[in-house]
């Protein structure tokens, strides 16, 4: 993976060859996973950042850090007969899986400096593939060691989803694709049965891990900031950005943080680590504290499936922290302007 195909990537302009256009998004959804982050950046502009004292240990950000500080742990309950039904309808719902296919294709290979440089020279058209020519795998076996259910379970959900023949047809994808289907079923199925609880007094985030655990970023993604606990604000997205500079003008907003990745809450799904720390300061006189999870878009349906499953744990953990008077609440917002419309 080099610059020049991350540069490709975030500006949009990968591009494939004719007979492959109709699959550029799967690609790029493949090539940025391998890729990891698109910015190619100048280690001379890393900096490290400091945190502004007055805020981090003055009363308006300990009031706030008091409300969300506190550590859970969770219980999982689901019905395992529901699931099953869910991964059912899912599967046998799912779209139609193509036949096998397979195409040959010759290209002349030149071994330099720079690499390896492939010259595509002929390419022989698709052959489909003849159900009784395929060597079929054992599909409860890799199943299994993709979902982690029992032979038996997943036995029912192939058997009752009537969608046999797709394996037939074409054994890998099947497989990849209901795996897909049964443990995105599984994400949300824990979600839905999950319960915090609050560890204890003495489980919590100190404030003093600001100052003990270094933080440093690109000069290109920060933003100085005053209201902030740290001098600067490193933001992942012009969504960020956008937020913490409104943050920054709005009279109604006294004090902030950008969680920083150590700040984490656990979740089935791995940790989940919120963006913002915010109070405000309403025109009456009243004083809100809220943790935000920035997006550009609100619809659930917009989002991943497994960054959806984690918001849904983050409200659930700061549900278990809201004891006591004026405690702090949760919410998704897109910028400032959405998070004192809902107050």
């Amino acid at each position: 993976m080099q610059d020049a195909l991350r540069s490709a990537l975030k500006h949009g302009t990968l591009t494939l060859p004719e007979p492959f256009t109709s699959q550029l998004p799967l690609v790029k959804e493949i090539l940025r996973k391998l890729a990891g982050r698109l910015e190619i950046k100048d280690a001379d502009q890393r900096r490290p950042v400091k945190t502004r004292q007055a805020v981090l240990y003055g009363a308006d950000f300990k009031a706030l850090w008091d409300r969300i500080k506190h550590k859970t742990t969770y219980r999982v309950q689901f019905d395992n007969e529901a699931l099953l039904t869910n991964c059912i309808k899912a599967l046998a719902e799912a779209p139609a899986v193509a036949k096998t296919r397979l195409q040959w294709r010759k290209a002349d290979i030149a071994i330099g400096r720079s690499g390896v440089d492939a010259t595509e020279k002929s390419a022989a058209a698709p052959v489909t593939l003849d159900e009784s020519d395929i060597e079929l795998p054992d599909i409860l076996t890799d199943l299994q060691d993709k979902t982690s259910l029992t032979r038996r379970s997943i036995y029912r959900i192939l058997v009752d989803s009537k969608r046999l023949d797709d394996f037939k047809r074409n054994p890998q994808q099947f497989i990849e694709l209901a795996a897909e289907i049964i443990n995105r079923t599984k994400r949300m199925a824990l979600v839905d049965g999950i319960k915090y609880q609050r560890i204890g007094d003495d489980a919590y985030y100190a404030q003093q891990l600001f100052e003990s655990q270094e933080l440093s970023g690109y000069l290109k993604s920060m933003i100085d900031a005053n209201k902030s606990v740290h001098e600067q604000v490193i933001y992942q997205s012009d969504t960020e950005r956008t937020f913490a500079e409104d943050l920054e003008k709005n009279e109604a907003i006294k004090v902030y943080a950008k969680l920083p990745a150590w700040f984490k809450v656990p979740t089935p799904l791995g940790p989940y680590n919120p963006d913002w720390a915010v109070l405000v300061d309403k025109p009456e006189g009243e004083r809100l504290y809220l943790v935000v999870e920035t997006k550009s878009n609100l619809f659930t349906d917009d989002l991943r499936d497994k960054e959806s499953a984690k918001i849904s744990c983050g409200e659930a953990h700061f549900q278990a922290l809201a004891v006591g008077a004026n405690p702090a609440h949760y919410m998704v917002a897109r910028n400032v302007a959405d998070v004192l419309s809902d107050l």
